[in-house]
């Protein structure tokens, strides 16, 4: 057996160092997932079960080249071999490829919720959308089955951009254009400023002189730079006459119908550029009335080129293509002096349509929500899920629910009780984080961060109508500047109750000593409303910690009862990371955490461990919670291990020791036998089988006699296990000797762990058992049978002497200052006490007061053991009669001369 300790205090100081400083998360066998770093690959986690096939889910946002960081998610394989590797799901390609082909910086991966509904929600907050000149990040979300499939996307803010527009440009190219390649110089401009997409701008041409051609669609070409080369591949049609009605009547009918690609909803421009009057301008009446039947908005353009060559005056044509202009001719009329100062209005031209970003098409109502980032915070609900619009309102943010009765988005004026409209601008960040709790009466209520409001931060919990009407129930504020109070919220049901015992609040960078941002957690605990109850703080070290960045309830790791929490600082330590582990207790969180892991403890290249935790679900197959934890460029897997109680009981045989006479042998010394039977079972707390667990268990006397044992205890069995002991110096008689056990389990790195404030030690003293004898000399009588006998004793001569056996016995309780007393006439003399060494015992103390003797013995401590207390005294009496010494005897005397003489005769009479 391995001797891991010299002292009594040595092994108590190292147990209780196992004990307070790490529990049941195993951080000796992790499993660590690596990825590109340059990804933030580990920037979000989350345990995933896909039909029995475990794996965790991480996020890399960043993920693509260094100028297209559409970001994806890996997915991380938990199978036998302990290094699985990660393999890219690929959800931008396919969870997003219907909604836009510009997934450009979107980020996709920065968060990913879980259970909506049976999969997961991965999101994209800064998906953008290109409006014109404009690029709004609106976010989106990607709904995912349990098996990777794409379901639907989710992205309840995006709009329609103003540019979501079908333009149609009537080019006349008649005989009287020229020269042409003025034309398309002007065409390759134009079409350059357009923003050609699905999303934004469609363009198509149609060409007329005596007849019309469509030289292009709408839907043919899809990017700017197509439509450009198109333009400069387009010839003059040539042709003696200007049939422009019949061209605009074409357009209207053909150009625009969704043969040819228009889009519902789109806004529909036409160009008109022509530099004559129509040859059929009777047709121009109706013409004009079937696009204002088909809402088409129309620009048009009259070159004077031929007039002025001609020096014929254009009042009549202008006129015209003033008429064919939508009004006010200010907005869509121009005039150019010939084909090459088409170029001069091309800015003009292409600034007046963006003008119609703003006035055609567009729900002012919505236009605060171009920046509102859905996807940076999510929380699911029974009923959908609730999204945080952090870059709302001018980044004073909102949240929105979207769900089975529909979308919910309250207006800005809703939360102006607590986030005043005067206060525009100063961004708040309202959404930041996002969640709900459940209040007396069943109630539901949401809760929303704002981090930055008024610098110092603030969480209001609200309830929220169908109609989208707020009415907010409680206000928490932060309490120092720049801390980001409300940056993470956590709501915990402790007693799995239905109701919220607990909300968490982090303010990730509160200042702590030394300046350095170490964080905090504020414990409000639920009382009618949330009241304040101390706060959680990490290690007291004057470092950056950011401790807070990540919060996670867990499902009762130590298998208690009640729900746990784990709390990251991915900046402890240098910037290597760690976790905490909080358990609950009752309806309350215990402030003080059980265990900290460090993340280099887990990896010494590990950096920004604790950055996201995930804590739901067993992946390892041991029917234990398990814990994902991101880092930069890794994601790690921590097993639970399970919890066990050790029940042990200690018995001695015999139950005393005889001080007097040595029974044993050993190394040639007598000694006392005793032999020690202990016995051990385990029974587990926690769920699954675990029956081999090594405990290690150290026994020692009161002498510091230490004896170790190894044993191998099985769950729901009993093992016993018989130790000899001798015991060698029995010369303390005040104190007996006492036996401690103390245990512990035998692996602390894996395996089982004992229950936390599980008692770790037995102490049993040996039960005193004395038998003493001590006699007087003469006659050889026992005083139990000389007590109870009815008749009296008689001493007789010639036998003069009484011999008087004692036989005192301890049976249960301990025995202090114990005294054997006899009283005895003063016919009796005492003679001598003796001690009967085959019987067990200690020796007499003699005190001796007139002709009364006591004779003491002296035993140990007063404890009781029983209940019997009736019997630790006795006065017992029995009557001694001894036959009387009297002799009669006669004499007759003679006188002699003298007295003496006659004694003399008197004494020898009597003798005769």
């Amino acid at each position: 057996l391995h001797y891991y300790c010299n002292s009594t205090y040595f092994f108590k100081k190292r147990l209780c160092f196992y004990l307070t400083m790490c529990f049941n998360i195993d951080v000796k066998h992790p499993r660590i997932f690596t990825g590109p770093e340059d990804a933030l690959f580990g920037f979000s986690v989350l345990q995933h079960d896909a039909g029995g096939e475990k794996s965790m889910l991480v996020g890399a946002p960043w993920d693509g080249p260094p100028n297209n960081r559409k970001g994806d998610v890996y997915r991380c394989t938990v199978g036998a071999e302990r290094n699985s590797s990660c393999s890219k799901v690929n959800l931008g390609e396919t969870a997003l490829q219907n909604v836009s082909k510009n997934l450009r910086n979107s980020h996709l991966g920065m968060t990913l919720t879980p259970d909506y509904p049976d999969g997961f929600l991965a999101c994209a907050p800064l998906w953008s959308q290109e409006c014109g000149t404009s690029m709004f990040s609106t976010g989106i979300c990607a709904s995912v089955s349990d098996d990777l499939e794409p379901r639907e996307t989710i992205a309840p803010t995006a709009q329609r951009c103003s540019t979501y527009m079908d333009i149609v440009i009537v080019l006349d190219g008649s005989n009287s254009i020229y020269p042409w390649y003025e034309v398309q110089n002007f065409l390759s401009n134009i079409l350059s400023k357009f923003h050609i997409s699905p999303d934004q701008m469609q363009v198509g041409i149609l060409q007329y002189g005596e007849v019309a051609v469509h030289e292009w669609s709408l839907k043919d070409y899809q990017t700017t730079q197509q439509v450009v080369e198109a333009s400069m591949n387009i010839s003059r049609q040539e042709g003696r006459e200007t049939r422009t009605a019949y061209a605009i009547h074409m357009a209207c009918t053909e150009a625009f119908s969704a043969e040819r690609g228009a889009r519902e909803g789109a806004t529909k421009v036409m160009i008109v550029v022509t530099d004559g009057e129509s040859h059929d301008g009777e047709e121009l009446p109706d013409a004009l009335e079937e696009c204002e039947t088909r809402n088409i908005t129309r620009y048009a353009i009259a070159v004077l080129g031929h007039y002025i060559r001609r020096q014929q005056d254009p009042e009549t044509f202008i006129n015209e293509i003033k008429y064919i202009a939508s009004d006010p001719d200010d907005k869509y009329f121009f005039n150019v002096t010939d084909e090459a100062a088409l170029n001069d209005i091309v800015d003009a031209l292409g600034d007046r349509i963006f003008t119609l970003e703003g006035t055609l098409g567009y729900n002012q109502s919505s236009f605060h929500m171009e920046m509102s980032q859905i996807g940076f915070s999510t929380h699911t609900l029974d009923d959908g899920i609730l999204f945080g619009m952090v870059g709302a309102y001018d980044w004073d943010g909102g949240v929105l629910k979207e769900g089975i009765n529909g979308r919910i988005m309250p207006p800005r004026e809703a939360f102006e009780s607590e986030f005043p409209l005067e206060l525009k601008n100063h961004a708040a960040y309202l959404g930041y984080t996002v969640s709900s709790v459940v209040v007396g009466d069943w109630k539901r209520l949401y809760v929303a961060g704002a981090p930055r409001f008024k610098h110092k931060g603030k969480v209001i919990l609200f309830e929220l109508g169908d109609d989208g009407e707020v009415e907010i129930v409680q206000a928490l504020n932060g309490e120092q500047i720049g801390s980001y109070y409300g940056s993470e919220v956590c709501g915990l049901d402790i007693d799995q109750d239905g109701i919220t015992d607990v909300l968490l609040v982090a303010a990730p960078m509160f200042l702590g000593s030394g300046n350095k941002e170490a964080g905090r957690v504020y414990i409000y605990t639920l009382s009618g409303v949330f009241i304040l109850n101390g706060t959680l703080k990490s290690e007291e070290k004057s470092q950056d910690a950011r401790f807070g960045y990540a919060l996670a309830a867990t499902p009762d790791l130590n298998h208690d009862g009640f729900t746990d929490l784990l709390v990251g600082a991915p900046l402890e330590d240098e910037h290597r990371g760690a976790i905490y582990v909080y358990h609950g207790d009752g309806i309350y969180i215990t402030h003080n955490y059980k265990q900290r892991i460090a993340g280099y403890s887990i990896s010494p290249s590990l950096k920004y461990f604790g950055r996201s935790v995930s804590a739901q679900l067993d992946l390892d197959g041991d029917d234990l919670i398990d814990l994902a934890v991101g880092a930069q460029g890794s994601a790690v897997l921590l097993s639970s291990r399970s919890i066990v109680q050790i029940n042990v009981s200690l018995k001695f045989q015999p139950h005393s020791i005889n001080v007097i006479q040595k029974t044993c042998q050993k190394g040639g010394r007598d000694s006392a036998c005793l032999n020690a039977t202990v016995c051990f079972t385990a029974v587990s707390r926690s769920p699954g089988s675990h029956s081999n667990n090594f405990a290690r268990a150290l026994f020692d006397d009161s002498s510091h006699r230490q004896t170790q044992l190894l044993v191998q205890v099985h769950t729901g069995k009993t093992l016993c296990y018989n130790l000899p002991f001798h015991v060698y110096d029995t010369a303390d008689y005040i104190r007996p000797i006492s036996f401690s056990l103390r245990f512990k389990i035998n692996n602390t790195e894996s395996g089982p762990v004992l229950d936390e404030g599980w008692p770790t030690n037995i102490k049993k003293t040996v039960i005193l058992q004395l038998h003493q004898m001590y006699q007087l000399s003469g006659l050889n009588y026992f005083f139990s049978s000389f007590l109870y006998r009815h008749k009296p004793y008689v001493i007789r001569s010639p036998r003069r002497r009484l011999a008087v056996e004692v036989q005192l016995q301890n049976r249960l309780e301990n025995a202090y200052n114990t005294s054997l007393m006899l009283h005895y006439s003063r016919n009796l003399h005492f003679s001598s006490l003796s001690i009967r060494v085959s019987h067990f015992g200690h020796e007499a103390c003699q005190h001796r007061l007139g002709n009364q003797h006591w004779i003491i013995l002296c035993c140990s401590d007063s404890v009781e053991r029983d209940d019997t207390l009736e019997d630790n005294s006795i006065q017992l009496q029995s009557f001694v009669q001894y036959e009387p010494d009297l002799f009669v005897s006669r004499y007759v005397c003679t006188h002699g001369p003298t007295i003496d003489n006659h004694r003399r005769i008197c004494k020898d009479l009597v003798r005769k």
